[in-house]
């Protein structure tokens, strides 16, 4: 019999919210200073008629999702014209009523695959096709709009709704393996008491100055901290992530020991390493994480993981990583599209997943649970995430059960974006004593609050009903 919980989208508008760094942000080979978070208003209803709104947000990340010598122009423009056509799709090509679960998921399997592949053959995008992560990025502020709206409809929080009370089929029909995952729900893979508030992780960028001597006196002058030990001092911080070069050695390891110095100094108590997918052999990391434990032992005492040293595209670079994760924790970042690549990740050696909500809400879940059900350790990373963007983003962390905590840097890049959504939720958008606090995130979908968030939206680049 049909679930009168059941949904299907009806109409989306898509906007573009323009935001501006106030220092560099550095990944891998290229530098951001400016971003626009795509911004989506979808609309479902149910079998009788009911309609409701969900919004989701995601930053258009272009030198993160596609690294590229194609100019940050280009790939931006085509990104956007992939979200135009996203937000057609979503609106007429999904005919079924179903839980959000089920809609993201054939969305992402059938209609996303689709038009990624005849946008190229149309001769949409640049010659140089767009790699799947950046087309998940477009489609993830759908995708957490449909979860965000299935929530409203239905009167209650998102995160309760999967359940076999409200979901029509269980973890085996997406994840296969039923003798695992028969009969078990995302729920039953939640942390058992959700927290309210999370040790929050600062990112250190690689153009970011560590200590005075590295000042040009190019810096910002607005109030805000600029070298890491004021950060440290005004957001009482204990876990630092640290971007590296990965073509680098001598530079990445001094600036291990840099960062390691100030924490230890500091009291801070985890470092992470993340080299943003530019590293091409195993020896590379296994020979710094070896001096580190020769030369500087408490910096790898207190590394508590290594994130995506190695190619975004994990099946064209069967990379064995097992020594690796023989010295430290290794995590999937770029590479963890899905639950597939986890699978493919892990027997290569992988021993964690950095999940995060641009790749959907629905392909996170389904990363979690089987993560989860073999063993392998979470952590939830962060895009960069401003405005709407940070509420699922910090709660996909809570409910997760992380190792520790969530990273969260927008309010290090860009903290005067968030100040509408700030005034509602003051503790989501600053860190104190090393956490951020969201216990004001309440209601129905992802408790936005929205009736209580001042932003004035400019007007949409595209509707379609």
């Amino acid at each position: 019999m049909p679930r009168t919980t059941d949904v299907r989208p009806a109409a989306a508008s898509l906007y573009l919210l323009p935001v501006r760094t106030r220092m560099p942000l550095k990944f891998g080979p290229e530098t951001l200073t400016e971003v626009t978070c795509a911004r989506v208003k979808l609309t479902v209803e149910d079998r009788r008629g009911r309609r409701a709104e969900g919004w989701g947000e995601t930053p258009l990340s272009v030198q993160w999702a596609w690294p590229s010598r194609l100019t940050v122009a280009e790939r931006y423009e085509a990104m956007v014209g992939f979200c135009r056509s996203l937000n057609r799709s979503w609106a007429s090509d999904v005919q079924s009523f179903g839980h959000a679960m089920e809609i993201g998921h054939e969305f992402i399997d059938i209609h996303l695959s689709e038009l990624h592949g005849r946008e190229f053959e149309a001769e949409k995008l640049p010659a140089e096709p767009m790699p799947w992560l950046a087309a998940l990025i477009c489609n993830s502020a759908f995708d957490l709009a449909l979860h965000d709206a299935y929530g409203v409809l239905n009167g209650v929080p998102t995160y309760q709704t999967y359940t076999s009370e409200f979901m029509n089929a269980d973890l085996s029909t997406y994840l296969g393996d039923p003798e695992l995952f028969r009969g078990r729900y995302p729920a039953d893979f939640f942390a058992d008491p959700v927290p309210t508030s999370l040790p929050a992780w600062h990112l250190v960028g690689g153009k970011d100055p560590i200590d005075a001597a590295e000042l040009t006196g190019e810096e910002p002058r607005d109030g805000y901290p600029v070298l890491l030990r004021d950060w440290i001092e005004r957001d009482g911080l204990t876990s630092l992530k640290v971007k590296l070069r990965g073509d680098d050695g001598e530079w990445d390891y001094n600036r291990m020991v840099k960062v390691g110095q100030i924490a230890n100094e500091t009291g801070a108590e985890a470092i992470s390493a993340d080299f943003n997918c530019t590293v091409r052999e195993p020896d590379y990391v296994n020979a710094i994480l070896d001096r580190l434990r020769l030369e500087q032992p408490w910096v790898f005492e207190h590394l508590l993981y290594v994130e995506q040293p190695f190619p975004h595209d994990l099946e064209a670079n069967l990379i064995d990583v097992h020594s690796v994760s023989a010295r430290n924790p290794l995590f999937l970042d770029e590479s963890a599209h899905d639950w597939r690549f986890i699978k493919l990740g892990q027997s290569l050696g992988w021993t964690g997943v950095a999940l995060k909500t641009c790749k959907t809400q629905t392909g996170a879940l389904l990363s979690l649970c089987w993560a989860k059900a073999h063993g392998m350790a979470l952590m939830v990373q962060d895009l960069t995430n401003p405005m709407l963007a940070q509420i699922p983003h910090v709660l996909l962390a809570a409910h997760a059960g992380t190792i520790r905590g969530v990273e969260t840097n927008a309010m290090q890049f860009y903290p005067e974006a968030s100040r509408p959504e700030e005034a509602v939720h003051p503790g989501l958008y600053r860190r104190r004593q090393g956490r951020v606090d969201f216990s004001t995130v309440g209601g129905d979908g992802f408790g936005y609050r929205l009736d209580r968030i001042g932003r004035t939206l400019p007007a949409p680049v595209t509707v379609s009903e």
